[in-house]
This record gives structure tokens, sequence and C-alpha cells, in this order.
């Protein structure tokens, strides 16, 4: 019998090959593919077989399949985010060979102790809520201040599904996250979790990946990719921190996983629960529309209340050369005093974003990317943030010797540095991802926060996510800015999230914890709203003015990235595509434009973006009519559905 097989690699269709053994849609086979040997998947009969070509055998079947209703969300994927199946598949199966042909121990996670935990009522009721509906697909949204034990919620809630047989998968946006996630995990479940990313070893992967598809392991903690395991009997997909942007992949296949897990939870037929203190404008938006249950939890633990906040005007209380004012210092001291932990809170990494000669105004400037280097004080280098090129910073003087840079804008590790000037007898540190990427130095970090080793953090974005630090009662925002940059029309949205997420990190377990927003903007309306918990009046706000400019949620928008060695191509090349592109009713083509960050990894980049009505579904036309085109070589595509950045 003839056979089609999807192999994970970069190609819109199955390949024909004969089969001596009964098959079915689904399973795993090995196969010949030109001179190697390869893994795929029996795929539906759907496709043309090849004539004139010799059909080659399938090498040997093997014991594992995927499920039909994974292979239909497959198909899907692949149409909606425009993106050769092969790539999906790869992204499901990865390198499964090895998986296959090395023999693991069993995937049992050793046992630890668990703690008993006992639900509120407010928590209690929420749980009552999202069990409602069982065995049928379910969007509900769990809102709940930061602090409230949402997590609690949801855990007694996969607790039940599993007692039942069935699996879990719980989402986070975060790899930095699973470490915490992990002990919580482990106090409640008893034993320690299946934990899935880019990073962990590939042992752990063959582990999970058998484990998951032979139902032996029950729940997932996993970021983005954790969404295409082959799960057999899938019972409940959670999205913790729904809102937070990291669920985009925006390299390689793009996708947006808390997107992409709605559907992989109306393919299987299952309840789906968004998890977050500030919803994402898409998510209130269905709220309000009542498409997605919702319930909020208010309370927080031992009803401890969210910090008091302040703003701290800049305008008159900036120190020269300094970035942190002397109201913040004396309000400090008086939690230092206590015992209490203090966060300086700044989104920048590095020690200072820009660097310019006092002399020759030389700017140190990325060879590969139309980007500034950050200079890092911990390598002593400049460093760009986006192709990851390294400089030194000697530079010859065009008027005299070498240069002498001014250093404008502080990162990290400036904010560091003038923090143990004031603090000397503090015991100070970073985090940040730059000095958290080994795995001991991490955990020993967290270890010593909990037991209050250390007095004050230094820290960017990835602070606000989700950790649980009993003693921490202030935090200062260096620099509280809403207007964010031009080209984000998420901006706002996304800082309100932050900052919301970054105050619930305070006062978990102290009914006295502050806020500091220093800020040149002290009148600005969204900043003091925001402080006033008017999140819900910003987000009904922010949708009426999504609706008039017609942009998402309102409207569907399509990004397409034109990148060359050389500028007048990629320009060319967009206004090409766009001519094609009008021949398409019912869609409005915007640009071509040069991209914000004109070159990356020495492209230049020129956008088109496409914007449609909801209703339609133009992906499929769109592929046809770009598959069509016969494009220069020198010239690469980068489609983005639903785009989350516009740079």
């Amino acid at each position: 019998m003839k056979a089609q097989v999807l192999l994970p690699k970069i190609f819109n269709f199955p390949f024909t090959y004969n089969s001596k053994n009964k098959v079915q849609v689904g399973d795993l086979v090995e196969v010949p593919f030109g001179s190697k040997k390869e893994l795929g998947v029996i795929w539906k009969n759907s496709y043309s077989e090849p004539k004139n070509i010799k059909i080659k055998n399938i090498i040997q079947m093997t014991n594992y399949s995927i499920d039909k209703k994974l292979i239909e969300f497959i198909e899907w994927f692949s149409v909606y985010n425009m993106v050769p199946i092969g790539l999906v598949l790869k992204m499901v199966i990865g390198s499964t060979d090895e998986f296959i042909k090395k023999k693991d121990k069993s995937s049992e996670f050793k046992k630890t102790k668990s703690k008993n935990y006992i639900l509120n009522e407010e928590q209690k009721l929420a749980l009552r809520f999202l069990e409602k509906i069982e065995n049928k697909f379910d969007v509900s949204v769990l809102q709940g201040t930061t602090g409230s034990g949402k997590t609690l919620v949801y855990f007694e809630r996969i607790k039940k599904i599993i007692e039942n047989n069935k699996q879990a998968l719980i989402l986070l946006p975060e790899i930095f996250l699973t470490n915490d996630f992990k002990f919580r995990f482990e106090n409640f479940f008893g034993y320690e979790p299946a934990i899935w990313h880019s990073k962990i070893t590939p042992k752990k992967k063959r582990v999970i990946w058998k484990g998951v598809i032979n139902k032996d392991i029950k729940i997932v903690i996993g970021a983005r990719s954790a969404l295409l395991l082959p799960f057999k009997k899938l019972g409940i997909i959670i999205v913790d921190e729904e809102h937070d942007t990291s669920y985009k992949q925006d390299e390689g296949v793009i996708y947006n996983a808390r997107d992409m897990a709605i559907s992989r939870a109306s393919f299987e037929k299952i309840p789906i629960h968004l998890v977050t203190s500030v919803p994402s404008i898409e998510t209130f938006n269905n709220i309000q529309n009542k498409k997605y249950r919702h319930i909020k939890i208010f309370k927080r633990f031992e009803n401890y209340p969210l910090p008091k906040t302040k703003i701290v005007n800049l305008n008159l209380n900036k120190i020269k050369d300094k970035f942190i004012a002397n109201e913040t210092i004396e309000l400090t001291k008086k939690y230092l005093i206590k015992g209490d932990q203090i966060l300086f809170f700044i989104n920048r990494r590095g020690f200072a974003p820009y660097l310019i000669c006092k002399k020759c105004g030389f700017k140190h400037v990325c060879n590969n990317c139309s980007m500034y280097l950050t200079f890092h004080k911990l390598k002593n280098r400049a460093i760009c943030h986006h192709c990851s090129l390294e400089k030194e910073v000697k530079s010859k003087c065009k008027i005299n010797n070498f240069c002498e840079f001014i250093m404008y804008g502080p990162g990290v590790e400036k904010i560091f540095e003038e923090v143990k000037e004031i603090f000397p007898n503090k015991k100070i540190k970073i985090f940040s991802s730059d000095y958290m990427k080994k795995k001991k130095e991490t955990e020993d970090l967290f270890k010593k926060i909990n037991e209050n080793e250390i007095n004050i953090l230094v820290g960017t974005q990835m602070i606000s996510k989700g950790f649980n630090f009993p003693r921490l009662n202030c935090i200062v925002v260096i620099d509280a800015d809403f207007s964010g940059r031009g080209f984000d029309l998420r901006a706002t949205e996304k800082n309100i999230q932050l900052y919301h997420q970054l105050s619930g990190r305070a006062g978990r377990f102290s009914a006295e914890s502050l806020i500091i927003y220093q800020t040149l903007s002290p009148h600005d309306l969204t900043l003091n709203d925001f402080i006033k918990n008017k999140s819900e009046d910003f987000l009904k706000n922010e949708l009426s003015l999504r609706k008039k400019n017609m942009l998402p949620p309102f409207i569907r928008l399509i990004a397409i990235i034109i990148s060359s060695k050389e500028r007048n191509l990629s320009l060319m090349g967009a206004k090409e595509i766009k001519l094609r592109l009008n021949k398409i009713n019912g869609l409005e083509i915007l640009g071509p434009v040069d991209s914000p960050l004109l070159k990356i990894k020495k492209n230049f980049r020129s956008r088109l973006l496409i914007r449609f009505r909801n209703e339609t579904f133009m992906q499929k036309k769109i592929s046809n009519l770009l598959n069509k085109l016969k494009i220069s070589t020198k010239i690469k595509l980068t489609v983005d559905v639903d785009p989350v950045n516009f740079a």
C-alpha cells in the first residue's frame, strides 16, 4: 500500500512511500530521504501522488503515534500562521530519531513533601466557577490581584483533572519563571514536575516527550514550545500571565502561544483557563463580549493590602548625574531599618544605553544593526542586544588620541553602582538575565533572597513575573514612563501590565509596603489613573481608541518584513509584493516603509502591513499568492500574523 509521510522539514506537503505493513494516520515511521534516514508521520491521503518517480519503501515502523486531534491542530496552525506544515511537525516531534533510538529510564520524577493548603472562600468560589464546564471547549479567565492565590486555585483544578487520569499543561511566559514555580508545585503536589523549555538537556527532552506520549507524565510546566507536545489525554490547559507578550515567538516559526493554546484546547475539546492580574486587550474584549467566562479574586493572602504608592517628581528631586532622588533615599531607609528588602527597578540591561565621545561626538553603533551598543560593565564591552555583537569600548578619536566617552541613560548595572554608593554596608544583588545564566547561581540567588540574606535587589523586567519574595516591601521604579515608543501600539498596555505585576511583588506578607514611581511626568494621566487602581477604565478607553483607529482586536493585521543585504532591493521587493497583494479583494495594504529598526544582522528591512476584517480568514489566499511569487534569492520574506511588535 502507498502512504503519505510528512517530514519535519521546510515542506508544505507530505511525500509518498510504499508500506509493507498496515499504517494509520499519526504513526511515526522511519523513511529514506536523500542519502539519509528521517523520521516522519503518516499523513492524510489527500495529496496527489508523484508521477514517473520511483517510490521508496518505509524502512520501519515505530511504537509511537500522534493523536488525530493534534494532526488537525498542526494543519490549522500551519495555515493560520502561514508556516510550512513540516516546520510545525518539527516542533511536535523535534529530533525524535534520538528520542526513539536511545533508551532512558522511566519518566518517574522524584517525590517531595507536600503541604496542606486551604482555600479561602473567594478562592473556593473561583474554583467552583472554573469547574462548571467539564469535558468540552471553554475559555475562562481567572483574574486576581497579585498575591491573591490564583496559582492555588488552578492547582486544585488540575488536581481533580489528573485524578480522572487526564493530562494537564501549564504554560508560563518565561523559562526563568520555572525555577521559582517548581518549588510551589512540589509543595502542593508532592512530586517534582516535568519542566519543558528550550534550555533543558536532550536526555530530559526524551524522557518528557516519551512520558507525555505514553501518558506516564500527567502534568507538564513549560514555555511556548510545550504547547506542541504530543499529549494523548490532555484534559486542561492553563496559560499563566496570559497578558505577557513573551508568549509571542518572534523568530523562526512566528506564533502567539496564548492564542494557539486557545486553538489547541478547541481541537482537543477541553477547557482552557487564562490567568492574569490585568488582562490583555484581546482577552478583555472577549470578556466584554461574553465570549470568555470571567471571575475575579480580590483578596490578597491574609488580606494584606496592595502597596501604597508615591510619585517622586524628578524635575524637583533629581540630583545632578544621579538617578535616585533624595526623597526616594529617605523613604527606602525606613524599610531597610525594619529589616525589609528593597527593589530598585529599571527596565534596561547593561550599564548605559548610549556611549558618546565628548570630543568628536562618536557613538558606538552596531556594525550589523541600526542600533546603539549598550555598555556592559560585567564584560567591559559594548554589546548589541539584537545580534550580540561585542566591541571594545576604546576607540580612536577623530580629534585627539582616544575617545572620551560620556555614558547616557542608566542601565541596571549603573543603578547597581549608585545603590552601592548610597548603601555601602548593605548586601546588594542584580536580578537580570545577564547575571542569571547558570542554574546553580540562579538557585543560590533565590535561596538568599528568600532567607533575607540580601537587603537590596536591582532588577529588570524579569523580576516582575510571578516571583514570591516574602520580605520585599518597598519597590522603586527608577523611571516610570508611560509614553512608550512611537512604533509600538501596545506600549501603554504593556506598561500598565508591567507596573501592576511589579507592584504585586511587594507586601505579599506585610500590611505596610510602598512602591515609589520616580518620573519626569508626575501629572501623566495614565500613571495617575493606574495608581488609583483603575486599570479597567484604561482597558475600556484603550478599546474605544482601537475601535476608532481600526486596530486589533477589531481588525486583523499581518506584517510582511522584506529584508536584504541591499537597502534598495528590500524596498523594491516590498513594492512588487504590494502590487500583487492588491489583487486580493478585502485587503488594505499599508506601506512599504523602512522598519523603525532599519538594519538587523546586516539586513535592511522594509515592512508591509496587511489589514482586513476579523470575520474573514485571508491567510490561505495570501500564502498562495506569496508562494507563487518569483522572488530574488537576495530577498528574504518574514510573515508575522497578529504582530505584537512593529519594529
